[in-house]
């Protein structure tokens, strides 16, 4: 099943400036993304190729002065972190160039800088209440279950789009075979028309 291409953006949070999007890049074609960024952020990139070909593609990311800092190819996921080193605009790309035929659908998670502190007053001297530290690890866990329902919903979209690739295939198979079928009986039925007509003829020629 093929999708027009798309570019949807899904969640920014309050904490990080961090996106979430998943876009289609075609064969033979390289998609790009650009963040300006302040010396000393940090930011954090995962993504993984969620349907297409061999589930694999290249990625790179380059600093203001086009300096290569972090180059994978024929990747079906990975994950990088920096620390900018300089102000400007630094560039994500995915390339799908190798590829001749096969669209890739890809999930990209970009994040940069750190989250916010959950309690701002809190130093590491002051010891923590039983209800401060019920609340900082309530606050670790649910960020563990955001990660387990990214991780689970990108499983679920790769494997739909397998079942419903595998529909369509087993559809169009189904129609193959339906023709082959028709063919078959009419080839059979002539088959069996030819054979009275012969012994008709032979009938009719010794009389």
């Amino acid at each position: 099943m093929r999708y027009p291409f798309l570019l949807i953006l899904a969640v920014y949070t309050a904490s990080a400036n961090a996106t979430e999007l998943t876009f289609e890049l075609p064969d033979n074609e390289k998609q790009c993304f650009y963040e300006d960024l302040e010396q000393g952020a940090k930011f954090d990139i995962d993504f993984q190729v969620i349907a297409g070909g061999n589930y694999d593609v290249d990625c790179f990311v380059t600093d203001p002065l086009n300096n290569m800092l972090y180059q994978e190819r024929k990747k079906q996921y990975d994950s990088f972190s920096h620390t900018t080193t300089m102000k400007g605009v630094y560039k994500v790309c995915f390339s799908n160039e190798f590829s001749t035929f096969s669209h890739k659908t890809v999930y990209l998670d970009f994040r940069t800088g750190e989250d916010d502190r959950l309690m701002p007053d809190m130093n590491g001297v002051t010891a923590l209440t039983q209800m401060e530290s019920a609340c900082l690890s309530i606050h670790e866990i649910l960020k563990v279950v955001s990660d387990s329902q990214t991780w689970y919903r990108l499983r679920e979209a790769q494997d739909r789009i397998r079942a419903e690739d595998l529909s369509e295939r087993v559809h169009f198979w189904s129609i193959g075979e339906t023709i082959i079928l028709f063919v078959v009986c009419i080839g059979q039925v002539l088959m069996l028309k030819s054979f009275f007509s012969e012994k008709k003829a032979n009938v009719a020629t010794s009389t």
